[in-house]
């Protein structure tokens, strides 16, 4: 359960931490800063780190265990910082220093005694070879279950942290763990939409966010493919447009009445228009359709307003044969020949292109018939680009 510092405690910490409202300020910015950063919280820890005196300071956002390797972020004086290789592999079976009450700051001295802690194996082993003598620290549990530790080091030429120090590690930790939590949700988002632009890719569909001005502010790599082509599409003062004249104008207007839904002056669109490319190609398709806005955000110049999604009928869904094998229970010689099928040879130019007999072609069809449960080529095909075979 989160304990929140009532507001004299609070500034009683602040006058105790000897900040002022700069540096506090300061302080505060870097820690809610620390989830977008490249390697979280760097910029805070070292400020912390300097404004103690001390020789690290240490998050581990995920514990070591046998299970799975610990994650930790460090700030060292003169760039120096622990093994986390040798924490994660051997050290951190022999922290004792773990569990620790919940919003609290305590130290290895207080937990353990000086003799305790100068006798343990982690302090023999590990801290003592890298000169660290005294150990601040805090557990963090956020409203989501995440779990954290905060670490401060000393070596032993310093002094054992004071009632000042303490004061500076409590006055922080209620902003630290909601950094922490910001983080883990941000975390979650961008695993998920990065899970999801792999599937879109794996099934050939390119896609491409405009802004509120039309501007592409991102596509992935098949859009990238299908742009570069400029037959049917192209792109042009870095907004995408139609080579045909007329089937142009069509575009630009759909795409005005999305950016229109997503400012909410109009109903959000969700329309579709054929391209056409040059000789016999099949036309290109493109799903135009509104990105809405939440009811508590705002429509900033670079948020994705409207949403393009391309296909090329030419371009198949890549998926592995191990996926379609295992889906379907087929062997390797059914799997080739589903493949084949799937981008659209005949069962005669599959068995060609396969090396084998025309007679064995229709063998594995009739097998494959017995497992998919279809009973038409057509319907095969169908099942299997209607399959999980795309996200493999």
């Amino acid at each position: 359960m989160e304990v929140e510092l009532a507001p004299d405690t609070v500034q009683m910490m602040g006058e105790l931490a000897g900040l002022d409202v700069p540096q506090f300020s300061e302080l505060m910015a870097r820690i809610y800063q620390g989830p977008l950063q490249e390697v979280p919280w760097t910029d805070a820890l070292e400020w912390i780190r300097r404004y103690l005196d001390s020789s690290y300071v240490t998050l581990i956002l995920r514990s070591a265990s046998r299970e799975r390797r610990g994650v930790m972020i460090n700030a060292g004086a003169s760039g120096l910082v622990p093994d986390e290789v040798a924490y994660n592999t051997c050290y951190y079976a022999l922290d004792p220093f773990v569990g620790l009450p919940g919003d609290r700051v305590v130290t290895v001295d207080e937990m353990f005694g000086e003799t305790g802690w100068l006798s343990s194996e982690l302090y023999k082993q590990w801290q003592k070879p890298v000169d660290v003598r005294y150990v601040l620290g805090a557990d963090l549990r956020t409203e989501s279950g995440v779990e954290c530790r905060f670490r401060v080091s000393r070596d032993h030429a310093s002094d054992d942290f004071s009632a000042r120090d303490r004061a500076l590690c409590t006055l922080l930790l209620p902003h630290l763990r909601r950094a922490v939590e910001l983080h883990s949700r941000l975390d979650t988002a961008v695993v998920e939409r990065s899970m999801y632009a792999n599937t879109v890719d794996h099934m050939q569909v390119g896609s491409v966010l405009l802004d509120v001005n039309g501007a592409i502010i991102g596509k992935n790599r098949t859009a990238d493919d299908i742009l570069a082509q400029r037959d049917g599409l192209r792109v042009a003062y870095g907004s995408i447009e139609a080579t045909d004249a007329r089937e142009n104008r069509t575009l630009k207007r759909i795409v005005r009445h999305a950016v229109m839904g997503h400012l909410g002056t109009a109903a959000p669109v969700i329309e579709a228009m054929p391209i056409t490319r040059s000789g016999q190609q099949p036309r290109l398709g493109v799903l135009i359709r509104t990105i809405p806005l939440s009811e508590w955000s705002d429509a900033g110049k670079h948020r994705a307003a409207v949403a393009l999604f391309l296909r090329d009928p030419d371009r198949k869904p890549q998926g592995t044969q191990e996926t379609l094998r295992k889906l379907f229970d087929l062997t390797q010689a059914e799997t080739s020949l589903v493949m084949l099928l799937a981008n659209g040879l005949t069962l005669e130019e599959a068995a060609d292109e396969s090396g084998i007999s025309k007679n064995t072609a229709r063998a594995h069809l009739r097998a494959i018939f017995s497992k998919t449960g279809v009973t038409r080529q057509a319907m095969l095909v169908g099942v299997v680009l209607g399959s999980l075979m795309p996200l493999g």
